[in-house]
């Protein structure tokens, strides 16, 4: 990951990594990489995860099957390059867009702004997420876009004047998680707008400095 400093970082000599994006290609790949993204993506929101084919796909978007299976391999690098797709969306909105979940807002703001933005994204992508989470070794934990969230959510508890910041991020971010999430959304049956205001006020919460 590149690293940038500015104003996102809240205080001197804080720093957030820029998540990579994809290597530069020619503008028939990157256009053909756009027809299956944007074609995997109307699936996904009409079947989920199981009814992404790689041949289904591959036809929604109007490339040859070889074009699909070149780039992505199989279902599982697809669905992890659809979901990079979203992240990386979420991701420039935070270091650039408007405030608060961009810059310009006080930590505290920022940081309710991106409880919603991510539980919004992550339900949204929800088996995309989980899957991402518990495939592969380290889960969740061992993620790049891991590091990205949490010291964003350190920047920002930094920001409000928090203490211990690292664990409280972390605290944060468990809650976040995607077997957590769906628990709450397809279990207990919450809806994102709930879900989106109660944990907001515990993001809040993190921010206080407690007694002295």
């Amino acid at each position: 990951m590149e690293k940038i400093s500015g104003p996102e970082s809240g205080s001197p000599g804080r720093e957030l990594p820029v998540l990579g994006a994809p290597a530069p290609e020619r503008a028939d790949a990157a256009r053909n990489r756009r027809r299956v993204l944007d074609a995997a993506a109307r699936l996904h929101a009409e079947r989920g995860i199981a009814g992404l084919n790689m041949d289904e796909v591959a036809a929604a978007a109007g490339v040859g099957k070889g074009t699909v299976y070149r780039r992505f391999v199989d279902k599982a690098g697809l669905a992890g390059a659809l979901l990079d797709d979203r992240g990386r969306r979420l991701h420039e909105r935070i270091l650039t867009g408007p405030p608060p979940l961009g810059p310009g807002a006080p930590g505290a703001e920022r940081l309710v702004a991106f409880v919603e933005a991510y539980v919004e994204h992550a339900v949204g992508s929800l088996d995309l997420v989980l899957l991402s989470e518990t495939g592969t070794p380290g889960g969740r934990l061992a993620k790049p876009v891991y590091g990205f969230w949490r010291l964003h959510v350190e920047v920002l508890l930094a920001d409000a004047g928090a203490p211990d910041v690292r664990t409280r991020a972390e605290a944060l971010l468990a809650v976040l998680s995607a077997e957590q999430l769906k628990q709450w959304t397809e279990v207990d049956r919450r809806t994102v707008a709930e879900l989106s205001t109660t944990l907001g006020r515990i993001a809040l919460v993190l921010t206080l400095t407690g007694p002295s």
